[in-house]
């Protein structure tokens, strides 16, 4: 287990006054664990800082901002290889279908391809087996990093450290074909409107109930508006 894949996770989730109050832990847990290079490290504590210090409405509309309205920046990862097809539900339903093998239950609202809660998965597995799925989505990784790094984001640290952690390298070919999405403002509003036309996914997993583990749950114990209409 890794504990680091965890605190990725609660980075990347939606920010709440619970998360704020947990800055400090997960401060301690990338620097008790030492898995990241200490660049790495700095840079994520970069974003704990930010997250610790800031206006919890400013963070949150941030948040919104990057990832519920900037399609190129969606933290779903199947959605950057499968958009909106039956091939993407197809892939969820199997990834479900391994958290479940693995007793990671999920809520029956949660994509199991959300970025944050396949790092919490990532996280109950061995070290290595966790690095080895992450050179898995290691294309998708480096091209959301290299968005928000345009952006200025500290955000784009999670990603950093995610590429540093994968065993493998991504791929030129999958790369260029990421590279070549369209990377819309979230401020023009024409553009998001004609990224977001298609028609959503609908998934549902049948029999999955509540994630109840202990720093997790409590980071998302706050209440979080619906997301933009897909």
């Amino acid at each position: 287990m890794a504990v680091t894949f965890k605190v990725l996770s609660a980075l990347l989730s939606y920010p709440t006054v619970e998360l704020q109050q947990a800055t400090g832990e997960l401060f301690d847990a990338l620097r008790d664990e030492a898995l990241l290079s200490r660049a790495a490290s700095r840079g994520l504590e970069r974003l704990i800082g930010e997250i610790s210090d800031g206006d919890i409405f400013d963070l949150q509309e941030r948040y919104i901002l990057l990832f519920d309205r900037t399609r190129s920046l969606s933290l779903h990862l199947f959605e950057h290889v499968h958009g909106e097809s039956r091939d993407r539900g197809q892939a969820m339903i199997d990834l479900a279908g391994i958290y479940a093998k693995n007793e990671l239950v999920i809520g029956a609202t949660e994509l199991p391809d959300f970025l944050p809660l396949f790092l919490e998965f990532l996280s109950t597995r061995p070290v290595v087996e966790a690095r080895a799925l992450v050179g898995d989505t290691v294309h998708i990784i480096v091209a959301l990093g290299e968005r928000l790094t345009k952006r200025g984001s500290a955000y784009a640290e999670v990603f950093t450290a995610m590429a540093e952690l994968a065993l493998a390298a991504p791929s030129n070919t999958a790369s260029e074909a990421l590279r070549a999405e369209p990377d819309v403002d979230p401020d023009d509003l024409a553009a998001l409107d004609a990224a977001w036309q298609d028609e959503p996914v609908t998934f549902g997993p049948e029999a999955l109930g509540s994630c109840k583990d202990g720093l997790i749950a409590r980071i998302r114990a706050g209440s979080r508006p619906a997301a933009r209409s897909q």
